[in-house]
């Protein structure tokens, strides 16, 4: 593993330092950022909104477990951290939150009754307790699939089967962010989400929610929008902040889907 800080100034001169730990391969493309900007990041904390940029970026690193692991608590608050950014783009995307924020519900259930059923039987124990099922995304797939919980056949309110739609999204984010961060003019903020989603989403999703998303991308504000949210004047300030994002955010995509596809779990009902 590799440690890459970045640094930036909030608007009262003080000094905030954001660690992202990374893969060496990650850390690379990274400083190559970094250097481009001559050593000075300008992802800090913007007043009067929700959305953070700073602190997504502080989940993403935290979710970086040890052997390219994903720990599943600050995976769970990258989520809550990219609903307020969803949210901000307008009243209609609460579509798309609603069905997030229970699936980030449903998997701190499973977490909870699991921590619940340690504690039930720790003083029966002698060996040092077992391992937290829900501590990671490995763990949770693996412990899953020996308790029998995980249907290759029928939907199943499992924590694989729900991490497997927060992956999905999470596809569909990383590419809106990633063609906002590149496409200086022409398509819409609306037109960006819609085509990310024609490509991710849709392909698992009915007629009637593809209609649904349809009215939503209609609705969308205009890209000033998205350039307030990550606290820049330009789309040229944007594009740096953006490829930071987007890079921490595909080494968890990555790290997810490899999970998932060892264990044939990605195209779970």
């Amino acid at each position: 593993m590799g440690y890459l800080i970045l640094y930036s100034k909030t608007q009262d001169l003080q000094i905030q330092i954001i660690l992202i730990q990374i893969t060496l391969y990650e850390q690379l493309a990274l400083e190559d950022i970094t250097a481009e900007l001559g050593g000075n990041d300008i992802i800090g904390e913007c007043s009067g909104q929700q959305f953070q940029v700073s602190r997504l970026l502080l989940h993403l690193s935290s979710a970086l477990g040890p052997a390219s692991d994903v720990l599943l608590d600050p995976y769970l608050l990258c989520w809550e951290e990219l609903i307020k950014f969803m949210e901000a783009l307008g009243p209609l995307v609460g579509f798309f939150t609603h069905k997030v924020e229970e699936k980030i519900t449903l998997i701190r259930q499973l977490s909870l009754e699991e921590s619940a059923r340690l504690n039930a039987t720790a003083d029966e124990r002698v060996a040092p307790p077992p391992p937290h099922a829900y501590r990671s995304v490995r763990s949770m797939l693996e412990a899953e699939l020996q308790r029998g919980v995980v249907s290759f056949d029928t939907q199943t309110p499992s924590g694989s089967r729900t991490l497997l739609r927060l992956h999905r999204s999470l596809l569909w984010l990383q590419l809106l962010l990633e063609r906002l961060g590149t496409e200086r003019e022409g398509r819409s903020l609306g037109e960006l989400c819609r085509d990310a989603y024609l490509e991710v989403l849709a392909p698992h999703h009915p007629w009637l929610v593809q209609r649904a998303a349809e009215l939503v991308f209609h609705a969308m504000p205009d890209r000033s929008a998205f350039l307030q949210l990550v606290c820049v004047r330009t789309q040229e300030e944007a594009e740096p902040v953006m490829r930071v994002v987007v890079a921490a955010i595909r080494e968890i995509h990555r790290r997810t889907q490899k999970e998932l596809e060892i264990r044939n779990m990605l195209d779970l009902p």
